[in-house]
């Protein structure tokens, strides 16, 4: 159209177009803009949650934390406690064991191992009640190491494990088997002795004084960390 020619129209036109311009490059500034926070304020919101998550402590952690004040100060994961200081005597124990006197049965048992005996010591084992020439009874698969005529045990047997970390001690006994000798490998349930009273058992007081001992040394196996018996017999 001619009057679109007119130099006063084209510069009216040409403004319009930039302002028209401008308006919509401000609208698309203001949406970008209010997106981007939108966006910043639920990032921030998730963060916070991740935060107080890390922070916290469940019940158990808090407790677990307050009984052991030496723990790191990073708490464990949730469910989880910290793993306590091994115990070498109960996690180091003879897999399993018969009782060592034949026709006892595992309700017949009784703890004396932490019971008080002469000149201050404590038993550490297990005394086994039982008619004299009751048969002894190999506890576990092992070899024969000592024979041993003891002034407070009488007649005793050291037997060693097959892996060699623990010694059975079999004393107070009437007698060995026939045959019996050092060296000798004895099976499980293998008559080994038979009970008595011999040593500082007093007369006629007939058991088996039966002991545990963790060694290090195989050849010193009279020197070793005694284990309670009674809960490996009664179970």
């Amino acid at each position: 159209m001619k009057w679109t020619r007119h130099p006063r129209t084209r510069i009216v036109l040409a403004v319009l177009a930039v302002m028209v311009a401008l308006a919509t490059l401000v609208a698309r500034l203001s949406r970008v803009s209010r997106g981007g926070k939108q966006n910043v304020l639920s990032w921030s919101r998730s963060q916070s949650q991740n935060n107080r998550a890390s922070t916290e402590q469940s019940p158990a952690q808090s407790q677990n934390n307050l009984a052991n004040p030496l723990s790191p100060a990073t708490p464990s994961p949730p469910g989880t406690i910290a793993p306590l200081p091994n115990n070498r005597l109960s996690l180091a124990a003879p897999a399993y064991l018969v009782i060592p006197v034949a026709g006892v049965r595992p309700d017949q048992l009784r703890d004396t191992f932490s019971e008080a005996r002469s000149e201050g010591r404590v038993h550490d084992a297990i005394d086994i009640p039982a008619p004299r020439g009751t048969p002894v009874l190999a506890a576990a698969d092992g070899t024969i190491v000592k024979l041993f005529q003891s002034e407070r045990g009488g007649i005793t047997i050291y037997q060693s494990s097959t892996d060699g970390k623990f010694v059975y001690y079999y004393a107070h006994l009437d007698r060995y088997a026939d045959g019996l000798a050092e060296g000798h490998f004895a099976k499980q349930g293998e008559t080994i002795a038979y009970v008595g009273d011999t040593g500082n058992a007093g007369a006629g007081n007939y058991h088996l004084h039966f002991s545990i001992a963790l060694v290090s040394d195989q050849k010193r196996y009279w020197d070793g960390t005694n284990i309670n018996p009674y809960p490996l017999l009664n179970r």
